[in-house]
């Protein structure tokens, strides 16, 4: 009888397991700018084969991000679940109350609950390592490395600095300070695979304006990153680990513009000898840390690796004066399609994912660990990827208490992350920011009115910002307040006569108002300014015809703008001697045509010949002057005199 109770109560026990089985670990690889299309084209030429390993073995979709494509507010969305209107990370920096100043978002800005809160609040032990907007380090259940840290190490010797941990807990500053790099740890053997450079290189003093030592440090924060995420993921066993990995968009911004270019020359030739093979590399290097956490796992874990946007890679600018500086181009080289990956336990394998949104992220990530998602999360379960149902949801996980909000001073991280942001182009400009980037949003889901208030008070703010005014001139006319709308354009062109979007704006309203003439030249004055507007270009072809600004008018015109369009061509991959003479023979054919000279003075002013530049660009405006690019940068040139 007493055996027959022990089988009893032992079946027990085992049925009660068998009900509640051990939830599974979640394992987040979060690779900053990692293209699909490149993903694609190196997996099937084998280069990849971790990648292809999850395609094949796992589930696959392109995720689809959002506007603004930028790091702090993508990243915070995927972890969090929701929108930038709610979160409150609307871009890279916020404005000190006290003085200001604008410094990088940190992780008081964020309104809402993240993954690494809900977790802990399960009772489940976290280990977050990298994350945009982790600093200061919130008090989880488990360790946090902060967004700060690739910065702290960089410049201190000692781990003991003033102001606030880098970490949770503090003590784990002095854990992981052997596996965070510096630039000048990684020698020639280190960057053999990435770059090719003299040794000598790499004795100069750091600096983020030096490409070398830019890639240096994004390749040393990379393995720190990677080595402290599988040395807490191996040790403390956590039941969610995300690590983010900013090395792929670093290097795309760097040299992107080489990866796999023909026919470059001069200047530009020289770059892709030297730096031609980075971006291929570092993504060679991506798919290495893929495989490292691959090895990582057990049976327990599901592997998710995602980026945030993805990355137009080997294209060089319309506009040849910009070859000079061509990785200072900000999100605009930022793609829409990022990856998503699911891999491991609780994810059908072979499977395509349809459709998936950054909002989708966090709901997935709690099925998978058992735990239900809130109903205020506006993205749903990836269930077509899953082999683990979804729990019931929630009413929602925010407790209504504020979050600390406290201003701060400025530290020695927060210059250093400036200063890598404003290298890579991404603080270059005034626009866009935080606050503006949140009233984007909020005209994009069609709440209008607030987004009108909002923008009133940036441009009550900051009143000499004219692409601030752009914007807010496009919610007053989705308004019908025309008369407000085209007073702000024409302050904002006063403040800056290029500005595409305001031309386009301008001429929506002439549109409006039966204007069709004064349309289309405002349109054509967008189109003037950046080439690739694509409303402006939309605008034009559907009232004219062709979407071109400056169509050429006779047989003559059109030789010439073609030989000047192959010397454009010729210009933008650094054979400047050949442009010119493709230019002289352009201005036989048709020597009263604007666009010639205006060439003429691009190639110029690449050779370094200011004069000439300038000489050319005068004779354009005075061929064209109702072209305003022409008269604006003329006055621009002269003012480099």
């Amino acid at each position: 009888m007493k055996n027959l109770v022990a089988a009893f109560l032992l079946a027990v026990a085992l049925a009660g397991c068998a009900r509640d089985p051990e939830p599974n670990r979640v394992l987040v690889l979060g690779l900053d700018g990692v293209d699909p299309d490149v993903v694609d084209l190196l997996a099937s030429e084998g280069k990849l084969p971790n990648f292809a390993r999850l395609k094949k073995e796992g589930a696959e979709g392109r995720l689809i991000s959002e506007k603004p494509l930028l790091s702090p507010v993508i990243w915070t969305t995927i972890a969090t679940g929701k929108t930038p209107d709610r979160h409150g990370i609307g871009g890279f920096t916020a404005v000190n109350p006290k003085t200001g100043e604008s410094l990088p978002v940190t992780s008081r800005m964020r309104r809402v609950q993240a993954l690494w809160n809900l977790f802990s609040g399960a009772d489940r032990k976290v280990a977050v390592v990298g994350w945009w907007a982790t600093w200061p380090p919130e008090p989880v259940r488990g360790s946090m490395v902060s967004d700060h840290a690739s910065y702290h190490f960089l410049f201190r010797e000692g781990f003991e600095g003033g102001g606030e941990a880098v970490t949770h807990p503090p003590e784990l500053q002095k854990r992981i300070a052997p596996l965070l790099r510096k630039p000048g740890d990684l020698g020639a053997a280190d960057l053999a695979p990435f770059v090719d450079v003299p040794a000598e290189e790499l004795a100069r003093p750091f600096d983020f304006e030096d490409d070398l030592a830019h890639f240096r440090w994004a390749l040393a924060t990379a393995r720190g990153y990677r080595d402290a995420g599988l040395k807490l993921w191996r040790e403390d066993r956590p039941d969610l680990a995300m690590v983010y990995i900013e090395g792929t968009d670093t290097a795309s911004h760097l040299f992107g513009h080489l990866f796999r270019a023909r026919g470059l020359a001069g200047e530009l030739a020289e770059q892709q000898r030297r730096y031609g093979r980075a971006v291929e590399a570092m993504y060679v290097f991506a798919d290495a840390i893929v495989g490292d956490f691959l090895k990582a796992m057990d049976d327990r874990t599901t592997l998710v690796v995602l980026s945030d946007h993805g990355f137009t890679l080997g294209a060089l600018p319309d506009d040849p004066t910009r070859t000079r500086d061509l990785r200072r181009v900000s999100e605009k080289s930022h793609e829409i399609e990022g990856i998503l990956y699911l891999y491991g336990a609780g994810v059908k394998a072979g499977t395509r994912i349809d459709s998936p949104r950054l909002v989708d992220v966090t709901p997935t990530i709690l099925t998978l660990a058992g735990l239900p998602a809130g109903r205020d999360m506006r993205g749903r379960v990836l269930t077509e990827a899953l082999t683990t149902p979804e729990p019931e949801r929630i009413a929602t996980y925010e407790t209504g208490e504020a979050r600390d909000q406290r201003a701060r001073e400025e530290t020695a991280e927060d210059r250093a992350l400036l200063e890598h942001l404003g290298s890579l182009g991404y603080l270059g400009a005034r626009s866009p920011s935080g606050d503006r980037n949140l009233a984007a949003v909020l005209f994009r889901q069609g709440r209008l009115r607030e987004s009108a208030d909002q923008y009133r008070k940036l441009v009550a703010e900051q009143p000499d910002d004219a692409p601030l005014r752009a914007s807010y001139a496009g919610v007053l006319g989705a308004l019908g307040r025309y008369a407000e709308a085209r007073e702000q354009l024409e302050k904002g062109l006063e403040i800056d006569p290029l500005n595409p979007e305001a031309r386009h704006n301008l001429g929506v309203i002439h549109e409006k108002e039966g204007r069709e003439e004064d349309a289309v030249a405002a349109y054509r004055n967008a189109v003037r300014c950046d080439p690739r507007y694509v409303p402006s270009r939309r605008a034009l072809l559907r009232l004219t015809g062709s979407e071109d600004p400056d169509p050429p008018a006779s047989d003559a015109e059109r030789r010439a703008y073609d030989l000047a369009q192959r010397a454009a061509d010729t210009a933008r991959r650094g054979d400047y001697g050949g442009a010119e003479r493709l230019l002289e023979e352009a201005g036989r054919a048709a020597p009263r045509y604007a666009l010639v000279y205006q060439y003429r003075s691009n190639v110029a002013f690449l050779k370094g010949d200011l004069p000439g530049a300038v000489a050319a660009l005068e004779r354009a405006a005075a061929l064209a002057p109702e072209n305003v690019l022409y008269r604006e940068n003329l006055r621009r040139l002269k003012g480099r005199g």
